[in-house]
């Protein structure tokens, strides 16, 4: 076998594991999701049943609002980005029960659902779109 092959094929074989490696943490990371807890209920399930539950309340500017959050996120993932924060803004809705949903408790939902890197976005967004942040100060710090 030349050797010019092997110079091939070594950094095609990183390059797949890699890539294998990458795949198998997220799907890792969903099967941890789907695991029942102590109530036994998973995230998952606890997600959809606020979706469910909270649906009704949800408006078409709501979602709107909810579609320009999720900007950055590539849009593969989009959709389950967007489930996880729906499921958080419901369980807040639920906890304070809300009769409508408010776009308070979509930013404060956001904001507890999402990692503190993705904040950069919600402040440059909320700032283009003139909304205060001061109610928000403490869950962004």
């Amino acid at each position: 076998m030349p050797d010019w092959i092997i110079w091939v094929m070594i950094p095609w074989f990183l390059f797949m594991f890699w890539f294998f490696a990458t795949g198998g943490y997220f799907m890792f990371r969903k099967f941890l999701k789907g695991m029942p807890k102590e109530d036994g209920k998973s995230d998952l399930d606890w997600q959809d049943y606020y979706i469910e539950k909270t649906s009704h309340l949800w408006t078409d500017e709501q979602r709107a609002l909810l579609e320009e959050l999720t900007q950055p996120v590539p849009k593969l993932f989009r959709e389950t980005a967007q489930r996880t924060i729906a499921g958080k803004i419901g369980e807040l809705a639920l906890r304070e029960k809300a009769d409508r949903m408010s776009e308070r408790l979509i930013i404060r939902g956001y904001i507890m659902a999402t990692p503190k890197r993705d904040h950069k976005w919600l402040i440059e967004t909320l700032n283009k779109k003139e909304i205060d942040l001061t109610p928000y100060r403490e869950l962004l710090q």
